[in-house]
């Protein structure tokens, strides 16, 4: 929330408010600051609020409570056709959810009533359009509801302002000669947050590629062999014990068609079939372990995201303990929430972004979360469908995002959030040799009490 809104709210009762009390209040949504405002100044009588008031008021404050839900995803709520009317909805659903996270952080003036303030410091939240670069500095377009401002990015703000794709950002600087010569660029990132901590292990896997002549077989084997107590010893076998979940990024079967050339590398070239044996292969996990499968690009499904779970005559092959979720999809295990988001948009920002690597997928996925989007590249390699309301926006925050696609191995903490790309279960292929990509498969990340381990079960 906009500081100056909440210091108007505070204005309607008649009060004043310290800023650090208005800096503890502003990540909260619309609903909850209106309610918690009303509370302090029922239940404060000084005429300044400060941050001991409002810090006694949230902890007896008792919160509205969102509904848990175990899945949500786009599964069975698609309604897109195509049409222009849906991708007009679908921008402006993206950035009525963005900017509004934007605007928890900076103030916010109109595009259209830039002229008001000449020569003066301007706070403006719009998408970006049309970067483009100058040497010494970049430029690039501004855009809100009302109209478009040209930016100037100079010195170290030109390498950030090279690095936006169809952001929704904040500009701060000075409005002058008809343009706005940015001070700092603000994305809507996330506030930083405690490790969310539970007493129970959480396995994060993907890009299984059953079907495929590459799948590891053995090593899957002594993964789920290991799961099921059968090897491993000490800390290990301790840990396998407390795993609860099993978490599947995408990307179960190889798929068919999906590359030139695809079926040199396949050992079952029948989609149905694939899928036979991936439920097969999971029945090798103890039953006692839920596991949320989630798709990829390879999967059959439609490629453009968001996708839906797999199709009813797919999903009917899997035993009861395993549960079908689209891509993305954010999943509550008791009270864990888990982002799953196969993860193609990756490519794109390795691509775009020089300083990101294949070797290192964590700091990729951490531009997600800085962006707040899951696919903030438009027109990409990464098709998207036009739902009516963006489903890739990262509106709320997770306590782990759980990526793959790439088949390289890496974890970090970004505020608080633990992400993980968990590598594959295939070794290179043909095609991936010609496109110099290196996977580093049968790595698995474990979760357990806010802290992950890495087991390798690759020679």
């Amino acid at each position: 929330m906009d500081k100056r809104t909440i210091v108007k709210k505070f204005a309607v009762y008649g009060r004043n408010v310290h800023p650090l009390a208005v800096e503890i209040l502003k990540d909260l949504d619309q609903k909850n600051l209106d309610n918690v405002i009303a509370y302090i100044c029922k239940t404060v009588d000084s005429f300044v609020i400060s941050p001991e008031d409002v810090m006694r008021a949230l902890k007896s404050y008792k919160f509205e409570e969102k509904p848990k839900r175990d899945v949500k995803d786009v599964t069975g709520k698609s309604m897109c056709e195509g049409t222009i009317e849906d991708f007009i909805a679908y921008f402006k659903s993206r950035f009525e959810k963005v900017s509004s996270f934007v605007r928890r952080r900076i103030g916010g003036i109109k595009v259209s009533a830039l002229e008001k303030f000449r020569n003066e410091q301007v706070e403006v939240v719009g998408m970006v359009k049309d970067v483009r670069d100058y040497g010494e500095f970049a430029m690039f377009d501004l855009e809100d509801k009302t109209g478009v401002v040209s930016v100037f990015a100079g010195g170290k703000l030109r390498e950030v302002a090279l690095e936006l794709f169809d952001d929704v950002i904040g500009v701060v600087g000075i409005y002058r000669n008809g343009r706005i010569y940015a001070d700092r660029i603000v994305f809507p990132d996330i506030p930083i947050r405690e490790r969310a901590r539970r007493d129970f292990g959480v396995v994060f896997i993907s890009d299984t590629h059953f079907g495929s002549r590459e799948f590891l077989e053995r090593e899957w084997d002594l993964f789920t062999r290991w799961l099921s107590g059968e090897i491993g010893s000490g800390r290990l076998l301790d840990l396998a014990g407390k795993v609860k979940y099993v978490v599947i990024a995408g990307d179960i079967v190889d798929g068919v068609g999906i590359y030139p050339k695809q079926e040199e590398d396949l050992l079952i070239t029948d989609i149905y079939s694939q899928y036979e044996y991936a439920a097969e292969q999971l029945e090798k996990i103890p039953k006692d372990i839920k596991i949320y499968l989630s798709v990829g690009n390879h999967d059959a499904i439609r490629q453009a995201e968001p996708q839906p779970a797999l199709p009813k005559e797919m999903r009917d092959l899997f035993s009861s303990n395993v549960v079908h979720v689209g891509n993305p999809a954010y999943v509550n295990l008791d009270g864990l929430n888990v982002l799953i988001y196969h993860g193609r948009s990756l490519d794109d920002l390795i691509t775009k972004i020089p300083r990101l690597s294949y070797n290192r997928p964590q700091e990729a996925m951490i531009e997600l979360l800085k962006r707040r989007h899951l696919c903030p590249l438009y027109g990409g390699k990464t098709p998207i469908a036009p739902e009516r309301e963006d489903l890739l926006v990262i509106d709320e925050i997770p306590d782990v995002l759980h990526s793959g696609h790439i088949h390289t191995y890496g974890v970090g903490f970004y505020r608080g959030v633990l992400v993980v790309n968990s590598s594959a279960w295939q070794a290179q292929t043909e095609f991936q040799r010609k496109m110099n990509l290196n996977p580093t498969p049968c790595n698995v990340a474990i979760y357990y009490n806010g802290e992950v381990g890495r087991l390798r079960f690759c020679k």
